[in-house]
């Protein structure tokens, strides 16, 4: 199935979301009334999951410009790794210094809301400086209130970073981490009616890899790698009781590469779709979530690759056996893009727990483990990788934070193209001064 999204229908098709009879009967107090009752149809807000929960004792005051408040905030932090360029042997470890500046703003307004940020990582490693790293990212996001029921939401980010040692896409005998830059927008629109609410979103995401040299000196081009993502998701809810809704979703996406065919190259354009049905919910004050299953399909211009298709699936399960205490439970299948020679994609199965405590009003503390499977087409690998990890929050002040994490990334890789098996463990350690 080809799936062509063209900006214009994106817009189209969010615009008519939010546009029609509710313009015109929006000073219709009964409408307003009857519109309100409608969202609570919708609304998952019994309990609040510990790390969401609102401690304005210790919450940054921020600074006020006009109707905006502006919250600064830098992070300083030391790591220890001991496979820093997570090999199977010959593991080599090191201490990383790490700063990191963050600002954010956001309006203070009655209707509407804009917020922006900017934010950088600078990492110094002790022993292997090759490693070392400069990155940053910024953003902004606005909302638009339309009348109570229907809302639009827009952003748009862009940022510099650098790939990490423990992913499968980078190339293993780089000899240092590949760059690259991602730039994504996207619009989105809802509006609720009766016991129905619709909803749609468009996104387009844009990757650019630069060159690596690698551990003889060639460069490692990774201009294949580039690409631009545009895909449009529209879903209908349908409310069976205020605990309970219905939905269905479907999202189209093109997925184009700036390197094309050649007769010895196969580039990876293809263009595809996730067909998701499932039921979002709340049980009293002690459980909600969304689960959801279907079908997901990638099609490939390429007829030297084959396409991917199979079951589908998105979840995510909030438990709250006390008002200290959140369990979370994620689970997803999908198609994602491959950066290995000779594979255009991968199937992807994950599934992941955390469990997050309030021992103190300001000690947080945090548990989570995940497993990932990772299905390669076109070459003869598989991957699992697992990764746990615990952390503390010492929410000191309003001004200062303390946290310590430990975690493990396993990493076992199968099949005559399987890449290494290795095991990176790291403790953190790190102090947040924020006004």
């Amino acid at each position: 199935m080809r799936v062509s999204l063209k900006s214009g229908v994106v817009l189209g098709a969010l615009t008519a979301v939010v546009a029609g009879p509710v313009f015109a009967q929006s000073a219709s107090g009964s409408l307003r009334s009857a519109q309100a009752q409608n969202a609570d149809l919708f609304a998952r807000d019994r309990s609040v999951a510990v790390r969401e929960r609102s401690r304005p004792e210790y919450e940054a005051l921020g600074v006020r410009a006009g109707t905006f408040m502006v919250y600064p905030k830098v992070e300083w932090a030391a790591e220890n790794n001991d496979n820093v360029f997570a090999v199977a042997t010959g593991e080599e470890s090191d201490v990383i210094l790490r700063v990191r500046p963050d600002v954010a703003v956001e309006s203070t307004w009655s209707r509407h809301a804009v917020a922006a940020y900017a934010r950088a990582s600078l990492d110094r490693y002790q022993d292997f400086d090759s490693e070392d790293s400069e990155t940053w990212g910024v953003g902004a996001s606005g909302r638009l209130d339309i009348v109570r029921g229907s809302a639009v939401n827009f952003g748009a980010d862009f940022a510099s970073l650098v790939e990490p040692r423990t992913s499968s896409n980078t190339p293993g005998f780089a000899a240092e981490p590949v760059e690259y830059e991602v730039g994504q927008a996207f619009l989105a629109a809802s509006r609720t009616m009766g016991r129905v609410r619709l909803s749609g979103r468009g996104d387009v995401r844009t990757f650019d890899y630069n060159d690596v040299l690698s551990t003889t000196g060639t460069v490692i081009d990774q201009d294949d790698r580039d690409r631009e993502i545009r895909s449009l998701t529209g879903r209908v809810d349908v409310a069976l009781s205020p605990a309970t809704a219905l939905f269905a979703q479907v999202t189209g996406n093109d997925r184009d590469y700036d390197v094309a065919s050649t007769p010895v190259f196969a580039a990876r354009d293809s263009s595809g779709y996730e067909a998701l049905a499932g039921v979002n919910f709340e049980l009293g004050a002690v459980a909600r979530g969304e689960i959801a299953a279907g079908y997901i399909s990638q099609d490939y211009d390429d007829a030297r690759f084959e396409d991917i298709d199979g079951f589908g699936a998105r979840a995510q399960v909030e438990w709250f056996p006390t008002e200290l205490t959140t369990f979370t439970a994620t689970g997803s299948r999908t198609i994602e893009d491959a950066g290995i020679a000779g594979s255009n994609g991968y199937l992807s199965s994950s599934v992941g727990l955390r469990v997050d405590h309030e021992l103190l009003r300001n000690l947080i503390l945090t548990a989570s483990v995940s497993r990932a499977v990772d299905e390669y087409e076109g070459i003869d690998r598989e991957d699992t990788r697992m990764d746990a990890s615990v952390s503390g929050t010492w929410l000191v002040n309003r001004n200062f934070g303390v946290n310590l994490a430990a975690s493990r990334f396993e990493q076992e890789s199968d099949g005559v193209a399987g890449g290494p098996d290795f095991t990176v463990n790291r403790l953190i350690a790190s102090i947040v001064t924020q006004f």
